[in-house]
């Protein structure tokens, strides 16, 4: 299983490349997209269970992370947990003594005013994410709107997964606490592991 982002494309190529014995579940449609053109399997959850999920991640503290730049963190993040094993890979510019990474929220359309009052509750800046190429905001694969929540520096990132999981209307959010099993970040020198 992987994401979305420029490390999940390096990993599917390089399956693919390898022609390993492997299965994929995709959590995007890129991911999807990638993955066929490598040539790699694919299932469903409904199918098979996953051995290990490799992701990158947009700023990692320990091992609680914050995804979703791509929009995908809700499917990341439900494959993710259910994964024997989830491992992050990243470079060294993506480690923070703690996260201040804005958080990216998924909300069901209706409920973004809802959602954002909630968040600006909370102490949180929300942002509705704007589409780069094309008028309007960034729609997530689950026909749904991301806003960027800025809270600045967080340094309990568990309870503030609970308040956000708490708000009616978030779909999820990309605040991952307690699912990363190793973190993996590539240096000049090797690789530095980080176990959970």
């Amino acid at each position: 299983a992987s994401g979305r982002g420029s490390t999940a494309a390096h990993a599917i190529r390089a399956l693919g490349e390898r022609d390993v014995d492997v299965e994929g579940v995709p959590t995007s449609f890129q991911s999807r997209q990638l993955a066929i053109d490598a040539g790699i399997p694919l299932t469903t959850l409904e199918e098979a269970s996953v051995d290990i999920a490799i992701d990158g991640a947009d700023q990692v503290s320990g091992t609680a992370l914050v995804k979703g730049g791509g929009a995908a963190h809700a499917r990341e993040k439900y494959v993710d947990a259910n994964a024997d094993r989830f491992v992050v890979v990243a470079d060294p510019s993506k480690e923070a003594d703690a996260l201040d990474h804005p958080i990216p929220v998924e909300v069901l359309p209706d409920a973004r005013p809802v959602v954002a009052a909630a968040v600006r509750d909370l102490g949180g800046d929300p942002t509705l994410r704007a589409a780069e190429r094309k008028d309007g905001p960034v729609v997530t694969d689950n026909g749904n709107l991301v806003l960027d929540c800025e809270f600045g520096r967080i340094d309990d990132p568990a309870d503030v997964a609970a308040s956000l999981s708490g708000i009616p209307g978030v779909v999820e959010h990309g605040l991952f606490v307690d699912l990363v099993d190793a973190v993996y970040v590539g240096t000049e020198d090797g690789v530095r592991t980080t176990e959970a």
